[in-house]
């Protein structure tokens, strides 16, 4: 897992795009304060850019970073969750023009898988990243069901849990506002 964790970094110090596992599904991710690297993930899933792709963070700690105010409901929510819950988020800020939504959101979610966590731990930014396949096709359960085109596009692939065939789920997606406002997305 070491030497995958650094070269996933060295890849994405360098603006590249990486195929890793996450704690839902596997994804594609790049750099989310690179907005070439962005560019880049919306052209492999050949994905129209005004659809927004959501963000890791490996704790809550960096929240204020990258969202203007933090609704007080956010805090509760991420404490109680027991399974992965992607929060949308207004206000986002530093991040890459082209990842935040045109309404001025992001969607952000605290991984709870140990390789990704370490990864941005390391890293030091949040990270893209959006399911392992183009868009409109279906997301791929596990690394056996990814396509090679998606594979031969990036600039590395994870060797970390690829022979692990267990069955990934997307996360529950809610919109939050903040007045403590929820919208139960997915």
């Amino acid at each position: 897992m070491k030497e995958d964790i650094n070269n996933a970094l060295r890849v994405l110090k360098n603006g590249g795009v990486i195929l890793y596992p996450t704690d839902t599904i596997w994804g594609i991710g790049c750099d989310a304060t690179n907005p070439e690297a962005v560019k880049r993930v919306y052209e492999i899933k050949q994905r129209e850019d005004t659809k927004s792709m959501l963000v890791l963070m490996e704790n809550e700690n960096r929240l204020s970073s990258y969202v203007e105010e933090v609704p007080e409901i956010a805090w509760d929510l991420i404490e109680v969750a027991d399974k992965p819950l992607t929060l949308i988020y207004p206000g986002a800020k530093n991040l890459a023009p082209n990842l935040i939504n045109s309404d001025g959101t992001i969607g952000i979610r605290m991984t709870r898988e140990k390789f990704t966590q370490e990864l941005i731990f390391r890293f030091r930014k949040p990270i893209v990243s959006t399911s392992a396949n183009i868009s409109g096709d279906n997301s791929p359960a596990n690394f056996s069901e990814i396509g090679q085109d998606i594979i031969d596009s990036v600039d590395y692939v994870v060797n970390y849990r690829q022979n692990d065939l267990s069955k990934g789920t997307a996360s529950s997606i809610m919109k939050i506002g903040l007045g403590g406002e929820i919208q139960v997305l997915r």
